[in-house]
Formats: C-alpha cells, sequence, structure tokens
C-alpha cells in the first residue's frame, strides 16, 4: 500500500521493523535505513539507475536480511508545494514497487533535504568529491530521519507507540 500521509502509514505498520528511506533521482537513488526501533536514520549507499527492474533488484539485494517494514520515498515537490514532473516520477516509481514490495510505503516532502545534507557535509569539512559520493545517500537519511521523528511525535501524542 502507498500513503500520503504519514499517520497512516505509521499506523500500517508492524511495531518493530526497520524502515528504509528512499531519495531518487535521476541518476541515482540514495538508500537510508533505520534501526529497527526506528529511532535513527543511517545512510547505507548509492544506487546507480539503469531500468526499474534492474534498480528494484539492487535496492532488494542492499536490504535484504535488514528486517524491514517500510520504505519513505522522498517526494520532491516545487517550493510552493506543487508537484511537477519529479513528483510524478516518484510517484511511478512507487507504484511500481508496491507491485512487488510487499511493505507498506510512504511519501516524505524532501524539500531541501539535499540542501541540508550538503550544509552537515560541509561542515564537516568533506572534500567536493567525497561529497560527490556520498550527497544522495545521506539525503535518504535526512528525508527518513524526518519521517522517523515524525512518527515518533505521532505516538507521543496519541499515546502509541511506533
Amino acid at each position: 500500500m502507498i500513503f500520503d500521509e504519514i499517520e497512516a502509514f505509521a499506523a500500517a505498520l508492524p511495531r518493530i521493523g526497520a524502515l528504509a528511506g528512499l531519495d531518487l533521482g535521476t541518476k541515482t537513488i540514495g538508500v537510508a535505513v533505520s534501526d529497527t526501533a526506528r529511532m535513527v536514520a543511517s545512510p547505507l549507499a548509492t544506487i546507480r539507475r539503469t531500468k526499474f527492474t534492474a534498480d528494484a533488484a539492487e535496492l532488494d539485494r542492499l536490504l535484504a536480511g535488514r528486517e524491514i517494514a517500510g520504505l519513505v520515498l522522498g517526494l520532491p515537490r516545487n517550493m510552493d508545494g506543487s508537484e511537477g514532473p519529479r513528483a510524478q516520477s516518484t510517484r511511478a516509481f512507487a507504484r511500481n514497487l508496491d507491485r512487488r514490495a510487499p511493505c507498506p510505503i510512504a511519501f516524505w516532502d524532501e524539500r531541501l533535504s539535499t540542501v541540508a545534507a550538503e550544509r552537515a557535509l560541509l561542515e564537516a569539512d568533506t572534500t567536493r568529491k567525497r561529497r560527490g559520493e556520498v550527497i544522495d545517500h545521506v539525503a535518504a537519511s535526512y528525508i527518513l530521519q524526518g519521517a522517523l521523528d515524525r512518527m515518533r511525535r505521532i505516538a507521543a501524542e496519541t499515546g502509541h507507540g511506533t
């Protein structure tokens, strides 16, 4: 199932299990994962995009054995909140993934996630070459961490655990 609202996504998840975060670009897919308690997102890898089937197979390989309970895809909205061609492409990717993924999928507004990741890498004095190698999966971890933080706030407000 695909969820636009993180509240509905959180309700559909089992109590325990890691989440994966994806930052979909035209050339790469940044991948991040959380711990099974869903507290911390960590950058994992960057997939060089080819065709959907190959991309999905590589994603399956990366996530195998990680007890993934759900996927969070960064949705690239325009600064005014509207959705353009990139957001439509992300939604199409999610629909294709949903046909083969046994777990819930949610969208998370990714505006400025790459900017935040770039800033963090600059503050860490990362070289330009290294930033280019890791920016996508660091951005994926920002996307995933935002969703994890929101899900924790929802749980606290409703009195339920995640």
